[in-house]
């Protein structure tokens, strides 16, 4: 082959790859819910009767959650389920959070709080938690999260199908939309994740549960050795361990939970950084595990990852050429590079709108609302793109050369901006 045709080839992958995993996305997206998520019509306020309600333990590993810990043990107190326990974890906190959980826990006797004098890392709090726990099934929630009084029995129904559910992801929904990047995080947690993780769940395995809002089965986390002190990104880490040992992760739509999230360029990018240095990580620690056969069906799982670092990688390479382009003649073969064929951007301008637009429809049964964010997602492409390519340049360099062994700790978490 050519160097010419080698050339061509890659510019049409760093066209075609986003494309063609929109369309995946959006057709399992569009399956699921038609036959999984609405097949019987309950709203989210509606959840089924349970023919066995076991108890339940959450735990709240906190750090630094002074202004949110009250209202997400609040949240947690008015739960609709007859049974439960919660287990606050103060991770060496400098703000006022273990005062107000020890006041909490004074006055509700389902609260419990474990104190650390050192900080240990949420991996270590959730340790902690579980092996203190009464029950056998562990919703586990961020210091920040809104739990809605119905989803433990969307949960819950889940482990009632069967003994080899693992864990149950809920749906977080973004509770600032104050600012710009506010809003557009509105959009993307509809039009990216919700609609890859159901899509996920139709062609196999969920690449993660959702780190705000994940439930699990306790003997299925004593089995994997619960979760690994030193990933930063701890629930990439056991949702690949659990399922790589055959336990089935679920998605559950209706189980919402409201979060805060990044509202500054800043607190964004520290953010996706580490989702993607964790998402690195974890792959190159177990991939050849992972070759298995028995293990085959989280195959996919790990091929969109490597395929979507090489186009992150190829992406910079493009735009790097192109700059070059601006200031000095390049060679012919590397021409075609520097320019931006004007209808592939409206093809994938299009597509994205579309994939905007079946995402709201789906995701309107739980905010009647969401559709006056459709404007703001037009700032989506611009925003994340450049940022997840640049997050993922960065992060394989520092997956690469980090230490075995080395304590992934808390920082303190960006909530997004308050207004005082």
């Amino acid at each position: 082959m050519s160097i010419e045709g080698v050339v061509e080839g890659l510019l049409e992958f760093a066209f075609y790859y986003p494309l063609f995993m929109t369309y995946v996305w959006m057709i399992g997206a569009v399956y699921y819910f038609y036959y999984r998520e609405n097949s019987d019509h309950r709203r989210y306020d509606n959840p089924p009767e349970l023919k066995k309600t076991p108890p339940v333990t959450y735990l709240v590993p906190c750090h630094n959650e002074g202004d949110n810990a009250r209202e997400t043990i609040q949240a947690l107190l008015e739960q609709d389920y007859p049974e439960f326990e919660i287990i606050a974890i103060n991770d060496c906190s400098g703000d006022s959070t273990g005062e107000i959980l020890d006041e909490i826990a004074a006055a509700e006797p389902r609260v419990r709080v474990i104190h650390f004098d050192q900080n240990q890392g949420k991996a270590m709090g959730l340790r902690m938690g579980a092996l203190a726990s009464r029950h056998e099934i562990l919703v586990c929630l961020d210091g920040d999260a809104l739990l809605d009084k119905h989803a433990t029995r969307w949960i819950v129904r889940h482990f009632n199908d069967g003994p080899r559910v693992g864990a149950v992801t809920g749906n977080p929904r973004i509770r600032n939309r104050s600012s710009l990047l506010g809003k557009i995080q509105v959009g993307e947690f509809s039009s990216i994740i919700g609609m890859i993780k159901r899509a996920q769940r139709i062609y196999g395995r969920v690449f993660t549960v959702s780190g705000v809002v994940a439930a699990f089965r306790k003997s299925a986390l004593q089995k994997v050795g619960y979760w690994d002190l030193n990933m930063i990104t701890e629930d990439i880490d056991i949702s690949w361990r659990l399922q790589s040992n055959h336990w089935d992760i679920r998605y559950e739509p209706n189980a919402l939970c409201w979060i805060l999230m990044p509202e500054t360029l800043k607190g964004l990018w520290r953010q996706r950084l580490r989702w993607a240095q964790g998402g690195l990580e974890v792959f190159l620690r177990y991939w050849p595990s992972l070759m298995n056969w028995k293990k085959r069906r989280i195959w996919l799982v790990v091929l969109e990852l490597v395929v979507s670092t090489a186009w992150a990688h190829l992406i910079a390479l493009i735009f790097l050429v192109a700059t070059v382009g601006l200031f000095i003649e390049l060679p012919p073969v590397l021409r075609g590079a520097a320019f931006l064929p004007g209808w592939a951007g409206v093809v994938l301008g299009a597509t994205c709108l579309l994939q905007f637009g079946i995402s709201l429809a789906i995701d309107s049964r739980y905010e009647p609302r969401l559709g006056r964010y459709y404007y703001w997602m037009i700032w989506y492409p611009m925003v994340y793109w450049t940022i997840q390519t640049a997050a993922t340049l960065v992060a394989l360099p520092k997956a690469l050369r980090k230490p075995r062994g080395t304590r992934a700790i808390w920082t303190s978490p960006d909530r997004g901006i308050r207004i005082k």
